[in-house]
């Protein structure tokens, strides 16, 4: 048996190395000061998201005293009651620091048209939009990648034209006519899945009514996916070390395997945070197609009716949800490909030796 090769500048005698443990590889590939510095760039996103969101829902037309107000009677000393309550009467600067620093303590104020409590509120739709995500996202990896791996495959060939123009009929389909066709077909004609609402069952109730919701929106963004994909292996295939093993008779398989898909995954990990922002957009024509108690729901009804607190607050989070969804792309990318890690400093004593 032949011994395990020591690491370099160690000694051999015939001592196996012990392979380097996950928390040493993850040090490896994502230093700290690395993730410090992507942790600092979406936080530092956030917050101008955070004004761009509290700016655009006060410059809306309108006074939002009277908006707060409602239906009541808009009297001066009702106006001003409200102006006061709501710290309407302080700068533009002013309020929005108190309405940031009760967003991070997780205060987002009350419903205008409810009395609920915002938090509460969001909480209770944002499961079902979460499941309606991660269902559609499923579908478009199930059909969007092998779709887009058998397109680079057989590219310029019929079964290449075949997938490409799948992908461009379900990306030109908007969500409601999509969805619409799906209930005439499945559930009007055939009859294998409810038309609308969550069900009043259990798990497996709950996911046979978000099946056509699922598909509806996975299949918006599977044209996306396709096209990074096929684009991502015609361009593997083209290289020299995906040539030169070809070339020793490699098994296809193999080739695929170690070298081409491998080498998809940073382009295609780039275009599934892409994907996952949209899905979260999505939602908005999706969960009224299907009367989903959802996100997209409330926030149609709440700009209606012109519900000012939980506009902000869902804007602010469908904003954190995309950016969590970044990051986490941008965390992957130096774990799936050694190329991408960054560069490991020298210690600063080393330096000053040197």
């Amino acid at each position: 048996m032949t011994a395990e090769l020591p690491a370099t500048g160690a000694p051999f005698d015939g001592t196996p190395v012990p392979a380097p443990r996950l928390r040493d590889r993850l040090g490896t590939a994502l230093p700290w000061r690395y993730v410090t510095r992507r942790l600092a760039g979406t936080a530092a996103l956030l917050a101008v998201l955070s004004v761009a969101v509290f700016a655009l829902v006060r410059l809306a037309p309108g006074d939002p005293a009277r908006t707060l107000l409602g239906a009541r009677g808009a009297t001066p000393d009702a106006l001003a009651a409200v102006r006061a309550r709501y710290r309407l009467d302080e700068p533009l600067a002013a309020q929005y620091g108190h309405w940031l620093l009760d967003a991070v303590r997780g205060d987002l104020g009350v419903s205008i048209r409810t009395g609920a409590d915002v938090t509460a509120v969001l909480g209770d739709r944002l499961a079902l939009t979460v499941e309606l995500v991660l269902l559609g996202f499923a579908v478009a990896l199930l059909v969007g990648l092998p779709l887009g791996v058998l397109a680079g495959l057989r590219a310029r060939r019929t079964s290449d034209r075949v997938a490409q123009s799948l992908g461009v009929v379900a990306l030109s389909t908007p969500a409601f006519a999509g969805g619409l066709v799906l209930i005439y077909v499945f559930s009007l004609l055939l009859g294998w899945f409810p038309a609308y609402g969550t069900g009043d069952g259990g798990a497996g109730d709950r996911l046979l009514h978000l099946v056509l919701p699922a598909v509806t929106l996975g299949l918006a963004v599977t044209g996306v996916l396709l096209k990074l994909t096929r684009a991502a292996v015609i361009r593997e295939l083209a290289r020299e070390h995906v040539t030169f093993a070809r070339a020793r008779g490699v098994p296809t398989r193999t080739v695929l395997t170690r070298y081409v898909l491998r080498g998809t995954v940073v382009p295609v990990t780039t275009g599934i945070g892409l994907v996952l922002a949209y899905l979260l957009a999505g939602t908005v024509m999706v969960e009224q197609v299907y009367a989903l108690p959802g996100l997209g729901q409330l926030l149609v009804s709440s700009v209606t009716f012109r519900d000012v607190p939980v506009v902000q607050a869902e804007a602010l989070l469908i904003a954190a949800l995309i950016c969590l969804a970044n990051l986490a792309t941008d965390l992957l990318h130096p774990l799936a490909d050694p190329r991408l890690r960054p560069a490991q400093t020298a210690p600063r004593r080393a330096k000053r030796q040197a």
